[in-house]
């Protein structure tokens, strides 16, 4: 009987430790379930960037060797300018331009009697020949003209000479004025910003916003950074702006870190510049190059540090002001860009979405 039983004592046993060992393992696959499901609330799904679009240039920009003189001559011979429109894929601005300014546009026929239209990536490796004596990639030749918008666009005169440069997009009715100035040859007499600002009518009455201080003297305003706000009665874009950016409460949260200066770009009115200089508001606008209206000059200690001079969407006008206000260009000081890659990414792993077209 003992005999018998024995065995079936020692299968027992077997079964038992089979059972807690089949077990354990149970209990150490609930811990990794436990722990996975752990992790997954506290790394949310990775966000989706939103808006990128890459643009679809027309059949009638020029198919260009890249020898630049030779197409300058030729244009010439057509009594043409060349434009160099400079841009990247994936460009939300870029895209505007081509389908509302170039492919669609009111004056879509005078580009193509006027204009040889010449796209560069700017980020490209294709070979550039600017003249007998300078050849460069496409991504140096962005760097060597400073490009830091896209769309950059670059008019060449019939000498093979930069006439009119436009960084970022431009509204249909403002881009207009640029092609006339460089197809008129205006730039033999006077500069881009004269001819626009002769060019254009009075649509605009200057808003109210509660942050913007009455100031003349721009060199005392050095507790915080300064954001000057150019406008004028011309200004096609200027209500847009206060209606859309400047009504929203994120950018005026970052508004708050500024001292916030509007100064009227036609204005002879005496004031004195982030330098110290006497001058007033349309020659300190001029002296600063500024041809577009809103235009944003974003200083800190004295120094500008970046500037908006065209359309930007909600999501990169929002970050420019914080690179300033909050001086994440001291981490980043070569280039804005530098920040916003490691801003956006930061946003889309803690799961939010970035929109950069809207």
């Amino acid at each position: 009987m003992n005999r018998v039983n024995r065995p079936m004592l020692r299968s027992d046993r077997r079964d038992s430790g089979g059972a807690g060992l089949f077990g354990r393992q149970l209990f150490i696959a609930a811990l990794f379930l436990f722990a996975a499901g752990v992790q997954a609330s506290v790394d949310p799904p990775r966000g989706t960037l939103h808006g990128a679009v890459t643009s679809v240039h027309p059949d009638w920009f020029k198919q260009s060797f890249l020898d630049i003189a030779e197409d300058v001559a030729e244009a010439a011979e057509a009594d043409k300018h060349v434009m160099l429109f400079m841009y990247i894929n994936g460009c939300p601005y870029c895209h505007k331009m081509v389908e509302e300014n170039l492919k669609h546009a009111p004056y879509t026929a005078f580009v193509k009697e006027h204009f040889d239209v010449i796209a560069l990536n700017i980020l490209g490796d294709r070979e550039i020949a600017l003249n007998e004596e300078t050849s460069l990639t496409e991504k140096a030749l962005a760097n060597k003209l400073r490009v830091r918008y896209t769309p950059t666009i670059v008019f060449l005169d019939q000498q093979n000479k930069t006439v009119a440069r436009i960084n970022g997009y431009r509204s249909v009715e403002d881009f207009k004025h640029v092609l006339d100035y460089v197809q008129q040859k205006a730039y033999r007499s006077t500069s881009l910003a004269d001819y626009i600002d002769r060019a254009k009518t009075a649509v605009y009455r200057f808003r109210v916003h509660p942050q913007l201080l009455e100031a003349k003297d721009l060199e005392s305003l050095t507790d915080r950074p300064l954001a000057v706000l150019f406008e004028d009665r011309g200004c096609g874009d200027c209500a847009a702006l206060h209606d859309g950016h400047l009504s929203d409460p994120a950018v005026n949260a970052l508004l708050r870190g500024f001292n916030f200066v509007r100064l009227d770009a036609q204005s002879t009115d005496a004031i004195v510049d982030p330098d110290g200089n006497a001058t007033t508001p349309r020659d300190y606008a001029r002296s600063l190059g500024l041809t577009y209206r809103p235009g944003l000059v974003l200083f800190d200690r004295g120094k500008e540090i970046a500037r908006i001079e065209s359309l930007l969407y909600r999501f990169h006008f929002t970050e420019l002001l914080r690179y300033v206000g909050e001086r994440h260009y001291v981490q980043y000081p070569k280039s804005f860009f530098d920040y916003l890659n490691v801003r956006t990414a930061e946003l889309l792993d803690a799961g939010q979405d970035v929109n950069v077209g809207e």
